[in-house]
């Protein structure tokens, strides 16, 4: 396509026409010629705040299958509805910017639109408008995603004595984004029907169920666990409330395939992408636990929140301090040979 805003045809047929999902918050949406979404405040005000949250990365098209990393336009909204479900929002309407290669044809942004569509369908969003970009300046396909939410939960910090629980298992997501780029070299190593279920990981992406959970306890704090993984997640927790943590490395959750798939790709499955995995602290830890079992939700308890500026992890008789977050340890994956 040429570079510049795709033309007017374009817009309408391979954009517009795609979204179809309609919420009575928005007054105005995406149309040709538009130069805002309009969100009706009185609507929102009667359900409670405003949440909003951002989200940004090359997505995925068949015409770009080895851009690295790069996730699945699903998935990228998904992350974003994460974020708002932390807030215990419920999202409401999406903003997406495309910028797109020279080099991608028109029934691939096609396909991109209604993949948002269909995501965004599922999570009852309207796309209430954004921007669609040709340009020179990217080589994949980029997506820029904004949602928007509502919620009546004020949020809340970290506080000694708390409890530190972890959802389901971490480095999920990265462990699936990592088997399916290099399933041939690890299929080499390990059984077909073991990398097939690592690179399944991502069905359990949304943390949308515990968060729900969890809103309904008084938690103290929540925390999508995504870039730089639970090293990293559990920093941001205490710098953001200016608190200690004291954390047992061995009750951290992880699935045997995220350690085989890390080792096979040397990236540290700590410092991993975990989206599907939420963090959260309350006081009420064990009975937090009941509920999410009841719900169907693994947790543990990993640790707990302390009134020092110490973050220590434990490995059994080994202390140490945790470091500030690195950047995420699959970027350095991608220096394999696929």
């Amino acid at each position: 396509m040429k570079t510049g805003k795709v033309s007017e045809s374009i817009l309408k047929r391979s954009v517009l026409r795609q979204i179809k999902t309609k919420r009575e918050e928005i007054i105005s949406g995406a149309v040709l010629g538009g130069d805002c979404a309009i969100f009706s405040l009185s609507s929102l005000a009667e359900q409670g705040a405003l949440a909003t949250c951002m989200q940004e990365s090359a997505v995925l098209t068949d015409a770009f299958p080895d851009v690295w990393p790069a996730v699945t336009m699903e998935d990228l909204i998904t992350v974003c509805v994460n974020n708002l479900a932390v807030g215990g929002a419920n999202p409401f309407a999406m903003l997406l910017t495309l910028l797109l290669p020279q080099e991608l044809e028109e029934p691939e942004l096609k396909s991109l639109m209604a993949q948002a569509e269909a995501t965004c369908k599922k999570y009852e969003m309207q796309i209430a408008g954004g921007q669609t970009l040709t340009t020179q300046t990217v080589n994949a396909p980029v997506a820029v995603i904004t949602g928007y939410g509502v919620t009546s939960m004020k949020p809340g910090k970290a506080k000694p004595g708390q409890d530190v629980i972890i959802t389901k298992w971490v480095g999920l997501q990265g462990t699936s984004y990592l088997a399916k780029r290099y399933k041939e070299g690890l299929c080499s190593r390990y059984p077909a029907y073991y990398i097939e279920e690592a690179a399944s990981f991502d069905k359990y992406l949304s943390i949308i169920p515990e968060a729900a959970v969890a809103a309904k306890s008084g938690v103290g704090a929540m925390h999508d666990i995504s870039k730089g993984g639970v090293f990293g997640a559990l920093w941001e927790l205490a710098e953001s409330a200016g608190v200690g943590l004291d954390i047992d490395l061995k009750k951290i959750p992880l699935k045997q395939e995220t350690v085989e798939v890390c080792e096979y790709c040397n990236v540290n499955p700590y410092e991993l992408m975990s989206g599907g995995s939420l963090m959260i602290t309350t006081f009420e830890g064990e009975a937090l636990l009941h509920a999410l079992n009841e719900a169907g939700i693994e947790a543990c308890i990993v640790g707990c929140v302390t009134d020092s500026k110490e973050r220590i992890l434990r490995n059994e008789d080994e202390i140490r301090y945790m470091d500030r977050p690195a950047p995420d340890s699959i970027y350095g994956a991608g220096k394999l040979e696929s």
